[in-house]
């Protein structure tokens, strides 16, 4: 049982310090923490005498104590946080020793808060840690005089040296649970599973990662066998493992699992992992970390990777293509009709079959459709056909699996993947294997290939868009091309004129082509002169306009003072003009008009109609007197407005 208290009139002198050493001691013993403090502040009050006491917390970056435990005048102190500049605590804390102001403290210390309750004496001593570093103070002040008794400084002393480990211990206490806060943070954020097993394989820990791989609750995992969430093989294996780690020296007892793990999830699905072990020793029972990783995921994100790095270059070749759409430009009736053609194709999901010339737009007629499609928010992916070598060609258009073949190290989406819910462009489709053929067919049908390796098939909605320059029926005759093929791409076929048979069209885009050309090489150019106008729809353009563009640009390229070269730029002379009858060929000197000019082609080809009986084409034709072509005959006699007279 404690002792009563000691009679406050009694001076300190008089107390009975082993008595006050025990009051002291019953008080605390019970208690750690919080309550430590509090019960040692209040039986040190009061059993010593004194009005007040405290235990106070030092922040020597701050150097201000704040108190744990403040008892004054049978009532406790809250918040009590200070700066220990001009008190008597800050010889506490700077001498790291017991400090004793006996009397006359006021005079001392006069502009001190605490001192305010007419406090005359005061006894403090510092709170260290086992490495001599200051924790903290205990301090006791009074009304009246505390003389000096080694007993009392032995008391406080001691009672010192608990508190000190008391404020150690709660703050290694602090330390643990900030590590423990921090390496759950770390577990909870690992984007791989990480699994603790007891020396039996059982579960012990996992984290959310783990949950989200094998989903399941962590609270249906933790004590289950952890053979039951891999193969069987691989159980025997992980056992193997762990028995070679243990017979590792310490510091070595980790390793990566060759091959990784087939690990299984609750519900039968199964995920290839990649795999570490790990051992360690806590309280002499062994344990094993088990960190996996989804290779599914890994596989997830590189297709994904692919994926996008495939749209980046079609958006870069979309956006080259919207430098070219001068194509489209003209005035003529065939593209007047193309254009409505287009117009009317556009919104639905008909398959279309572009046939024309090299050169004469293909690609061009399908952004158009594209652009003008309900799928047009998604890219327009383009094929073609022509420069994709054969052994190559089935994997670019329907994919691959990794291991399919040579060199397929990775499984790759195809371009028909990649078109899913947009549209593909085959361009020169008559160029496709005719073992391919049946594959298209197949998607055109039913909406599904099967990629190279793969035994399960994949379901896309992709339109098609297709374009070739070769004649397709002659093709199918030949047996070159399926004929169940044809017909199914054959939906709505658009033929795109030649250039030589859209009149003056030449001219609107050969300007066109001219102010880009100049712009981009920061020239100026002069308009077209009517003279050059004639030259070029005089030409055959066997290129079409993919060769009129070619022409433009080295004709700008080669300009002088602002006027196209077309003498250099054009690849012949314009048959017409050699063509004259010689007996209607200028004398030396004289110089013809654009209107003399004309009239005299006019007269020319009026001759040779004559003399073929008005047929144009074939061995004894007019364009074969004249060594033109037929089609470029039928342009400059619709330019000429040349008709054949009734009575042919």
């Amino acid at each position: 049982m404690a002792p009563p208290p000691f009679d406050r009139s009694q001076p300190l002198q008089d107390l009975e310090t082993d008595a006050a050493l025990r009051a002291i001691l019953e008080g605390t013993a019970t208690e750690t923490g919080q309550q430590f403090f509090a019960a040692l502040v209040q039986n040190l009050a009061k059993a010593l005498g004194t009005h007040g006491a405290w235990v106070t917390e030092y922040f020597p970056e701050r150097r201000r104590l704040r108190a744990l435990a403040f008892w004054m005048d049978g009532q406790w102190i809250k918040d009590y946080d200070v700066d220990i500049t001009g008190s008597p605590c800050e010889q506490v804390i700077d001498t790291q020793r017991l400090v004793h102001f006996p009397d006359r403290l006021l005079d001392l210390y006069p502009n001190e808060p605490v001192m305010a309750i007419g406090a005359v004496s005061y006894l403090g001593v510092p709170l260290l840690n086992t490495d001599g570093v200051i924790l903290g103070h205990m301090a006791v002040i009074d009304r009246r005089p505390i003389p000096e008794q080694p007993r009392v400084y032995a008391i406080f002393q001691i009672f010192a040296a608990r508190a000190a480990a008391e404020l150690q211990r709660l703050r290694a206490e602090t330390e643990v649970r900030e590590r423990e806060e921090k390496v759950g943070r770390l577990l909870s954020s690992a984007m791989d599973a990480i699994i603790e097993l007891d020396d039996e394989l059982h579960i012990t820990r996992v984290n959310p990662a783990t949950e989200r791989a094998f989903r399941c609750r962590a609270d249906n995992m933790t004590g289950q066998n952890f053979r039951r969430f891999v193969s069987p093989d691989d159980a025997g294996r992980l056992v193997a493992l762990v028995a070679e780690l243990d017979g590792r020296p310490e510091g070595q007892q980790s390793r990566w699992i060759p091959g990784g793990l087939s690990a299984r999830c609750p519900d039968g699905d199964v995920f290839p992992a990649e795999a570490t072990l790990s051992r360690f020793e806590l309280h002499r029972r062994k344990f094993t970390t088990l960190i996996l990783r989804n290779v599914l995921d890994r596989v997830e994100a590189e297709q994904k990777i692919q994926s996008l790095t495939a749209e980046t270059e079609l958006l870069r070749e979309e956006l080259q293509a919207l430098h070219h759409d001068e194509a489209l430009i003209g005035e003529s009736q065939a593209l007047r009709q193309i254009l409505r053609d287009i117009g009317q194709v556009a919104e639905t999901d008909a398959t279309v079959l572009i046939l024309g010339e090299t050169g004469t737009g293909k690609e061009l007629v399908a952004r158009a459709i594209h652009a003008a499609s309900t799928r047009r928010a998604r890219q327009l992916v383009i094929v073609n056909c022509a420069a994709i070598p054969a052994t190559l060609i089935e994997s670019e258009l329907f994919g691959h699996e990794a291991g399919s073949f040579t060199g397929a190290t990775k499984k790759r989406e195809g371009r028909f993947a990649l078109a899913d819910k947009s549209t593909i462009f085959l361009d020169e489709i008559g160029e496709l294997p005719l073992g391919l053929q049946a594959k298209l067919l197949r998607v055109l049908q039913e909406g599904e290939f099967d990629p190279v390796g793969s035994s399960s098939a994949k379901k896309v909605n992709v339109r098609v868009l297709a374009a070739t320059n070769r004649d397709l029926e002659k093709s199918v005759r030949e047996g070159q091309f399926r004929e169940d093929l044809f017909y199914r791409l054959n939906v709505f076929p658009l033929r795109l004129p030649p250039l030589r048979e859209r009149g003056d069209d030449v001219v609107r885009l050969a300007s066109a082509f001219a102010r880009r050309f100049a712009t981009k090489m920061g020239r100026t150019i002069a308009p077209l002169t009517a003279d050059y106008a004639r030259r070029l729809k005089g030409y055959s353009w066997p290129g079409n306009v993919r060769e009129l563009q070619n022409v433009i640009e080295r004709a700008v390229i080669t300009a002088t003072d602002g006027q196209l070269n077309l003498d250099r730029a054009l690849p012949e002379a314009t048959t017409t003009l050699s063509s004259f009858d010689r007996t209607s060929e200028p004398r030396p000197g004289i110089i013809r008009t654009a209107k003399e000019l004309e009239d005299l082609e006019r007269g020319n080809i009026m001759r040779a109609l004559d003399v073929a009986n008005w047929k144009v084409s074939g061995e004894k034709g007019a364009a074969k007197l004249l060594g033109i072509n037929a089609s470029t005959l039928s342009s400059r006699m619709k330019a000429l407005k040349i008709q054949k007279p009734a009575a042919h």
